[in-house]
């Protein structure tokens, strides 16, 4: 270990699945103390053994982030725990198909909540409690779509492209309390959310390995680990500095 992130209490939300999921692992492994954040309690357990096994702390919050009050209990029992919040990376997100002339007003709801005004209201959170000590990083899980987005991802390209603001507006606002924010841009990646989205639409994971390849300029998708060396260094001491920044991993992909 060699303790990047000795000691820093990071939150994740959506941490059960996916880069939450590898990162909490990750973190932990860098000597993080974790609190995951995620519906699926029994993966939630998973990711507390992840946690042990790599030698720290760690706890499991069951979070609903259709409930603030939810987003809020993880921080507050965070705080209980370990005295402090250091980090807070915010991943879990939905990318239901929502082209704009036929999303209906159910899936244009569904989309802004659970991808923009749950993480606002995590990093509400987080920089209340971060104020209580040094400050802290906040990393927001964005997209590529955030730049305009494919035809059928309207509605998750703006929440994608809220979050982006919302990211300049915390860097602008909150360096004088040493709290830093910065946007992750992730690539087309095959997680456990987008490959069920294709299987709803008859396509199977070796099918849309192929086509991504033929599509994205570095000739694969994105793998979650792909992001790892990236979320450690972004919470960790060596990022001090940085602040308002959009970091792309997309394989080359600029939709």
């Amino acid at each position: 270990m060699s303790g990047r992130l000795n000691k820093k209490v990071i939150v994740i939300t959506g941490g059960t699945k996916g880069v939450g999921r590898a990162f909490a692992k990750a973190a932990a492994a860098e000597g993080a103390i974790v609190v995951c954040g995620g519906r699926d309690v029994d993966a939630g357990m998973e990711v507390v053994k992840d946690i042990t096994d790599a030698g720290s702390d760690g706890t499991f919050v069951p979070v609903d982030l259709n409930n603030i009050e939810d987003i809020r209990k993880i921080f507050r029992i965070a705080y209980k725990f370990y005295g402090r919040v250091d980090g807070y990376f915010s991943y879990g997100a939905v990318t239901d198909v929502s082209p704009l002339d036929t999303c209906d007003e159910a899936t244009f709801d569904k989309i802004m909540y659970i991808n923009f005004k749950a993480t606002f209201f995590g990093c509400q959170e987080a920089i209340n409690y971060m104020k209580k000590t040094v400050g802290g990083s906040i990393v927001l899980t964005g997209s590529a779509h955030a730049w305009g987005g494919q035809q059928d991802r309207a509605a998750y390209a703006c929440s994608k492209g809220a979050l982006r603001i919302l990211m300049e507006h915390i860097a602008h606002n909150y360096a004088k309390d040493q709290i830093r924010c910065n946007y992750l841009t992730l690539g087309w990646t095959p997680t456990e959310g987008e490959l069920a989205l294709r299987a709803s639409q008859g396509e199977s994971e070796e099918e849309l390995r192929e086509r991504a390849a033929g599509i994205l300029p570095m000739g694969r998708m994105c793998e979650v680990s792909d992001y790892i060396e990236a979320l450690i260094y972004m919470f960790s001491d060596e990022s001090r500095m940085m602040t308002g920044s959009t970091f792309r991993i997309t394989a080359g992909e600029y939709i």
